[in-house]
């Protein structure tokens, strides 16, 4: 008896990288393209209505990140995984993609048979993260060890007591969400410059020197929960 083909949908907002992706799974014996998309919103719509069994997402979408669109799917406990694509293959790229519920992270330089793996090897349930595959067992430990390089440069204040307003608090969770400050400024609806300012009050309150290692910080005092909807503390 054959095996039913792998379902996937491609999203990506340039149409000559979206069709090749399209024509390179398409091709490949057991998989099945079942749509496409050009932004995050239609992707979203797109997962909910087919549930395909993988999602290759690009993370620089408009109306919808790739990350917001993963986040989704993972609450809403829909049964298609995603892989996140990147032009900015970088370590606080990787552990936005993993926080935000992804099974899978690839640079869009990738060669086409490293993709093809990764689909398989999340449509099998584990994980593709730097050209790597992963168990969820394993997956988790090597999680947990991005998350110690990421805090390692700076040290504890040990406060029991967050120092961010709540304005910060909103700033950091949509952070945490992988939001960009365009994007944050969008949501909460003040100036890009604004979200700057209040980024850069939160690095120094943590003592950190970026994002990721601010997210890390959060965290590990449970400040804010990965997949949260709202700021864990009000001012």
């Amino acid at each position: 008896m054959t095996a039913e083909p792998i379902t996937i949908i491609i999203v990506d907002d340039h149409p000559i990288f979206l069709q090749g992706v399209v024509d390179t799974l398409g091709i490949q014996p057991g998989f099945k393209v079942i749509g496409k998309a050009s932004d995050g919103e239609a992707a979203l719509k797109l997962i909910r209505s087919l549930q395909p069994q993988v999602a290759v997402v690009d993370i620089n979408l408009p109306r919808m990140n790739g990350q917001q669109v993963t986040h989704l799917v993972v609450q809403e406990k829909l049964p298609t995984r995603v892989i996140l694509l990147t032009a900015y293959d970088d370590g606080e790229q990787i552990l936005h993609a993993a926080w935000a519920g992804a099974a899978g992270f690839c640079a869009k330089e990738i060669d086409p048979g490293c993709l093809v793996q990764a689909v398989r090897v999340v449509a099998e349930g584990n994980n593709f993260f730097g050209g790597k595959v992963f168990s969820a067992r394993e997956f988790k430990r090597w999680i947990d060890s991005q998350m110690e390089i990421a805090k390692h440069p700076y040290s504890e204040p040990g406060s029991p007591f967050h120092p961010l307003s709540g304005r910060e608090m909103e700033v950091l969770d949509c952070v945490v969400k992988g939001l960009s400050n365009k994007e944050i400024a969008t949501k909460l609806g003040i100036s890009h410059q604004t979200v700057k300012n209040h980024v850069t009050s939160i690095l120094r309150k943590f003592g950190v020197e970026d994002r990721t290692q601010a997210v890390v910080h959060a965290l590990k005092h449970g400040w804010v929960q990965l997949h949260s909807t709202q700021p864990k503390f009000e001012e």
